[in-house]
């Protein structure tokens, strides 16, 4: 059972680890080359795509628009970016305006002798196994790349959230104790004294048995 127990809480808490690492937002500092819009045929990793812009949802289909945004890092590597609405739905950005976004970003395009870095604020994963893009947020011009970012949202998100957990968790704690424990621990001297009582009616009629047989 301690066994089963520490599976349960391990698989647990990776798969809110998960939750919260493609979740929360993150921030990059790359410089933009450039932005399109390709089709894009969907598969099993739908799941991961956000949704075409509000107010032009109708029959859910296999394949739509969907605007990128192909970037480099400071240390020369290429990022790309997908740039959807979110809605109202999952996860909770509310973002409604990727248009005029997908405009910010074609603004911001520039060169590699000439660079103009910027902070692109996102979220989720890029897998290339699975053609999985994160989805961009929002973008700031920056004058370096060595501008230090300090992710405020997150570090009072996840303080807010493991204290709430905190709190829940002593509160039951305290409540399992008063109320669940002892009536746990009465069952199990029910079922010893049970077993106790068992073991003397056998051993009675053992004894009983060996004074017949004494006869």
């Amino acid at each position: 059972m301690v066994y089963v127990k520490w599976v349960f809480i391990i698989v647990f808490w990776g798969l809110v680890a998960s939750v919260l690492e493609y979740t929360l937002p993150q921030q990059d500092v790359v410089r933009i080359v450039k932005t399109e819009v390709r089709r894009v045929d969907f598969g099993e990793n739908s799941i991961f795509w956000a949704q075409q812009d509000t107010g032009q949802e109708g029959a859910q289909t296999t394949n739509r628009d969907v605007r990128f945004v192909e970037t480099f890092r400071p240390n020369g590597k290429p990022r790309v970016y997908r740039n959807e609405d979110t809605g109202w739905g999952w996860p909770p950005y509310f973002k409604l305006d990727s248009s005029n976004l997908q405009a910010e970003l074609t603004n911001l395009v520039s060169t590699a002798d000439n660079p103009q870095w910027v902070v692109l604020r996102h979220y989720g994963w890029r897998n290339q196994l699975m053609s999985i893009f994160p989805n961009a947020v929002s973008v700031r011009p920056v004058d370096s790349p060595d501008v230090r970012l300090i992710p405020w949202f997150n570090i009072i998100f996840l303080t807010v959230f493991f204290a709430i957990f905190w709190a829940i968790w002593v509160r039951w704690r305290r409540f399992r104790q008063r109320r669940i424990d002892p009536v746990l621990e009465n069952m199990e001297d029910g079922l010893y004294a049970a077993g106790d009582a068992i073991e003397e009616k056998r051993n009675g009629f053992r004894r009983w048995l060996d004074s017949w047989k004494s006869k």
